[in-house]
């Protein structure tokens, strides 16, 4: 018998450092002088060992080879850097790869060149193999680059929260069932080729029900024609002939998602018991259902609870989407929406318009435990706790006082939660207390920039990661702007 031939590894590229160095510049002088000084000022300050090694450790684990074997891939120098103009001006990853490609600075600054820019996809996907414990370690590093660059000295802290909403559509009971019955239809059309035989004779088991959620449900007698359109049209009226109505719309919305269900598991325990599920459309197929399930039975669950037997679900236990089930129901206590559908994020920032951290808050979890995590963090980065520390009542905590006083924090100015005694009262109106408190102000124009200049009004990003990254790399695009604008003055 011959030598058993190996199995290949797969592996689609071998992870390079940078490109040959070329002076753009030397071909076009004239560029020198047009570009921004911005990024003249933050092309030294990203030749930084720890940024770069930190971003290679976790891009060389695409694939098990990837520092070894495969064609080159795009550098990691070229990839760090085309994230980083793509957050610094808020630009799409298809937009990033097209400016990039059309302009000789900004190839000269991303360390291209003369080569071929990465394509949108290519982009992405390197993307995507960032961690979001690296964007933290990322920002950390780009802060410790302020303080060496004299733009803050970490001296102040002020600390707010907000709300980073995702990309969904204003969630209701019955989209919420339509969406399922969609998703799992589009299942069951996909697993026909693959165990369309063997369940061959099984009555509707492949049968869609999106147009029954969609159109309408008629009745037995077929006397009456209700569904979803004839549910949103009945939604504002009242009386009590309405209120059965709905309620009779909704159960037979519920009936439709579980005879889905029914089918659904037919086709899973098919699937199972077929070759095509260790090939690539079948494994899918089984994580599709393995994730929309549960969310689905969730679904059905809190349709009944809240219409068919009027009870009420907790805030943090709906399901507000399929698609983003990490998206959470958050109060507005402002003027316009009553709510708002994503997560509370809290930001730390320091003076100079330096963001030194950003949490995105767990369920259960409220910005009046923010402050004790903040002087940690602050400690372990700047060396010492802050002089003054300031945040709005929303970081009040009983607890506050002793937890700054332990770190060392001379000023603590965050005004009292609810009834105040007589002694906040006073402490309050003095003029130093107010004084020292009108510099946290400033972090609201601070969200605001995030929001409306790098991204964080409403994350396109997929899944509680794709929050982090979003938010990270939007921190760090707003530190890195500040840093250049600082040292360009």
């Amino acid at each position: 018998m011959g030598k058993a031939t190996p199995t290949p590894i797969k592996n689609d590229s071998m992870l390079i450092d940078r490109h040959e160095h070329e002076d753009v510049f030397a071909r076009v002088p004239e560029l020198a002088d047009q570009t921004d000084p911005v990024l003249r000022r933050l092309d030294p300050l990203l030749e930084d060992d720890v940024l770069y090694g930190t971003v290679r450790t976790d891009l060389s684990r695409r694939y098990p080879q990837t520092l070894h074997h495969g064609r080159h891939s795009t550098p990691v120098e070229v990839l760090l850097r085309l994230l980083i103009i793509k957050h610094l001006y808020d630009w799409s990853y298809r937009e990033t790869a097209e400016r990039v490609a059309d302009s000789l600075v900004l190839r000269w600054f991303c360390r291209v060149y003369f080569q071929r820019v990465p394509d949108a996809t290519t982009l992405l996907r390197w993307a995507h193999t960032i961690q979001p414990e690296t964007l933290h370690a990322l920002n950390d590093r780009v802060v410790q680059l302020a303080t060496q660059a004299r733009v803050t000295r970490g001296r102040k802290l002020r600390i707010d929260g907000t709300v980073v909403q995702t990309a969904i559509h204003h969630p209701t009971d019955s989209s919420l069932l339509v969406d399922g019955v969609r998703v799992l239809s589009r299942v069951l059309r996909r697993s026909k080729a693959l165990v369309g035989d063997a369940l061959e004779g099984t009555r509707d088991a492949f049968r869609t029900r999106t147009r029954t959620m969609r159109q309408g449900l008629r009745t037995r007698t077929r006397t009456m024609r209700q569904g979803l359109r004839t549910l949103h049209r009945t939604a504002r009226q009242k009386g009590e002939a309405v209120a059965e109505q709905r309620v009779t719309i909704y159960k037979k919305m519920i009936a439709t998602a579980e005879q889905t269900l029914d089918q659904v598991a037919r086709v899973r325990d098919a699937l199972e018991e077929t070759e095509q599920v260790a090939q690539g459309q079948g494994r899918r197929l089984r994580e599709q259902v393995d994730r929309f399930v549960p969310l689905v039975e969730r679904v059905i669950q809190q349709a009944r609870t809240r219409v068919v037997d009027g009870g009420k679900v907790l805030a943090d236990e709906k399901i507000v989407s399929l698609f983003e089930p990490h998206s959470r129901v958050i109060a507005r206590h402002k003027g316009g929406a009553t709510v708002e559908f994503g997560r509370t994020v809290v930001f730390d920032e320091v003076e100079g318009g330096i963001v030194s951290r950003y949490a995105i808050l767990d369920d259960g979890e409220t910005e009046h435990g923010a402050l004790a995590p903040a002087l940690m963090h602050h400690r372990e980065v700047f060396g010492r706790a802050p002089t003054l520390v300031t945040a709005d009542r929303g970081v009040h905590s009983p607890d506050n006082e002793r937890v700054a006083g332990a770190a060392g924090v001379r000023h603590l100015v965050i005004p009292a939660w609810g009834k105040a005694t007589a002694e906040q009262r006073a402490r309050e109106k003095e003029r130093a207390w107010r004084q020292r408190y009108q510099w946290r102000a400033g972090i609201e124009g601070r969200i605001s920039s995030l929001r409306r200049d790098y991204g964080l009004r409403c994350c396109a990003d997929h899944g509680p990661d794709g929050m982090e990254r979003r938010v990270g790399w939007g921190v760090i695009g707003s530190n890195l702007r500040h840093i250049g604008q600082a040292l360009a003055a």
